[in-house]
């Protein structure tokens, strides 16, 4: 529609499209509710009050609002295909996301990058990347790709990667390490994101001065005040893991409201398909006592805003006429989702089904070579080994020290000390990397459990009671393409594909909770005692997370940032 016709359409000299009648607006830009009709043509808001329309809806004084925006996401956590997650997310009120596809370019690259632009096309959902910043996120395990900022370059002016994607080496901006402030200087015209959990005073001011402009990692009331004052936008975080919303709500107030948004960060397909997306955190904050227009102020025009997003965060003439329709501001049901001006989702079910994603653009990306990786045996060099302590709902870790179990001259596990041993095999480039350490947490009294979701690198990741049973677990899920594998006894008790990169699956939400329902329960009916095992399997890894992890390399020293030894020393 050009510029002239669209005025004239506004002023009411042609009909418009749709007019959405006798609602109630929230309108986030005025900070008020207020009765009114809403017109729509050619995709685009077009004003307020009466108009001829080609349809008409009358909406009897439901709520219109504007289509939902998550800030800061990572689509692979869900575990499912673009095509999938819209096809849930949409009917929950979410027209817009804007991911950081960290996981995936760490298996894939660039390629994979390419892949979630691609496979988000023609979507009921708007999808925008901003391009990861970390790629290796360590150089302490083998990742399958680097992306330097060279390889930036092709996509900074590209219309759907508003900024660079969370910068976690946050040492490595305080001295200035050169090929991070290049890749900085990539994107310094567009929005940079921040990842710097405990960060505070002058190192905080130095952070910021790079140019970093917000942070989803806050965990005290204290950390968002100091960062808030500093200049930085508060991404308020509650997932299927992290949840920091009530501990963080209280720093919201009408005079700051406008720098604070809720994000879902990492949104397991449980969750997602029984709790909805952010929908659900509106409820959970307006229940706890904030404004339900400050509420979706928070998802719609403070993410716009912050990123950038001409167009989108309101009902307005002009704006992108991405509307939910409510039936109330309490439970926050969302009735209607319309996208650019089409209906596209109703009572819960989108109106017409998205193209179905699958991996087969994708190469395969388990490369292990198993003649390298024959046993998982730990040859005895002392009695007392250093064992990687699981704490319950964290992704932290701390260090015990434990008399082994010998026989042989090899140390064992011991189930009846919940004292496992825990591997993590390379799957990238097939080099045989692997190491091999002990975990107590887990409770496994035999049998294994393997995964292909290991952050960051995303390596094979086994813990088990038995050898045996951890090898075939781990090849298990390399045959799979990727996935989850429990295992007793040499017989598969349950298994998840996720074929796409190793971390995503190509099948319907309903399958793929199904699955994970199933390798979570044969993981309990061997002893496991954590309620989401393979969610914290997949940290085990994690090297920026302290305080004992492990990667195909080693045991790595999460608080002194180095390798350490399984066997103590004096």
């Amino acid at each position: 529609m050009d510029l002239a016709s669209r005025i004239e359409t506004a002023r009411g000299s042609k009909p418009v499209d749709l007019l959405l009648k006798n609602g109630r607006l929230v309108n986030v830009l005025s900070g008020e509710i207020h009765d009114t009709s809403v017109a729509i043509h050619a995709g685009l808001i077009a004003g307020f009050g009466d108009y001829d329309a080609v349809e008409t809806v009358d909406l009897d004084g439901r709520y219109i609002a504007p289509g939902f925006i998550d800030g800061h996401l990572h689509l692979e956590s869900s575990m499912l295909s673009l095509s999938e997650f819209a096809r849930n997310a949409v009917p929950a009120g979410t027209t817009s996301v804007v991911a950081d596809p960290h996981e995936i370019a760490n298996v894939l690259g660039v390629q994979g990058i390419r892949f979630m632009l691609d496979s988000s096309e023609r979507l009921p959902l708007s999808v925008f990347l901003m391009f990861p910043s970390c790629v290796p996120a360590t150089p302490f395990e083998t990742s399958g790709a680097e992306l330097l900022h060279g390889d930036m370059q092709p996509f900074a002016a590209h219309d759907r990667i508003p900024g660079l994607a969370e910068v976690m080496n946050y040492p490595g901006v305080l001295f200035c390490d050169p090929e991070l402030l290049a890749k900085i200087a990539v994107f310094r015209d567009k929005v940079i994101d921040g990842h710097a959990p405990g960060l505070s005073g002058k190192d905080l001011c130095a952070y910021i001065s790079a140019g970093i402009g917000s942070d989803h990692e806050c965990t005290t009331l204290e950390e968002a005040r100091e960062k808030l004052r500093a200049g930085m936008a508060i991404m308020i975080r509650e997932g299927s893991a992290a949840k920091n919303l009530s501990t963080l709500l209280p720093l919201v107030n009408d005079h700051n409201s406008h720098r604070c948004f809720f994000v879902s960060d990492d949104l397991d397909p449980k969750d997602l398909v029984e709790h909805g997306h952010l929908d659900r955190i509106i409820r959970m904050a307006v229940a706890k006592g904030l404004d339900p227009v400050r509420a979706i102020q928070m998802v719609t025009i403070n993410p716009a805003s912050y990123f950038k997003l001409r167009g989108l965060g309101a009902v307005a003439p002009g704006y992108s006429a991405d509307v939910v329709v409510l039936d109330d501001l309490r439970q926050f049901n969302v009735s209607d989702v319309y996208k650019a001006g089409r209906l596209v989702a109703e009572r819960g079910s989108l109106v017409a089904a998205p193209l179905q994603a699958t991996a087969s653009s994708l190469p395969g990306t388990m490369h292990v070579d198993w003649q390298k990786v024959t046993n998982l045996a730990i040859p005895a060099q002392g009695d007392r080994v250093n064992v990687i302590g699981v704490i319950p709902h964290q992704i932290v870790t701390k260090r015990i020290t434990e008399t082994a179990k010998i026989v042989d001259g090899e140390v064992v596990a011991d189930p009846a000390r919940d004292i496992l041993k825990i591997a993590v095999i390379e799957r990238h480039r097939a080099t045989g990397s692997h190491s091999v350490a002990l975990i107590r947490g887990f409770g496994l009294k035999r049998g294994a459990m393997a995964c292909s979701v290991a952050h960051d690198s995303h390596n094979i990741v086994v813990v088990g009671a038995d050898d045996a049973d951890m090898l075939t677990a781990a090849k298990t899920v390399a045959e799979l393409g990727g996935g989850m594998a429990v295992v007793t006894e040499g017989q598969i008790l349950g298994q998840l594909p996720l074929p796409i990169a190793g971390l995503m699956s190509d099948r319907p939400v309903e399958e793929v909770v199904s699955g994970l329902e199933q390798v979570v329960h044969a993981a309990h009916d061997l002893g496991c005692a954590l309620g989401e095992p393979f969610a914290t399997l997949s940290f085990m890894a994690l090297t920026p997370i302290p305080e004992l992890k492990i990667t195909d390399q080693g045991l790595f020293d999460s608080a002194n940032f180095r390798f350490t030894t399984l066997f103590e020393t004096e």
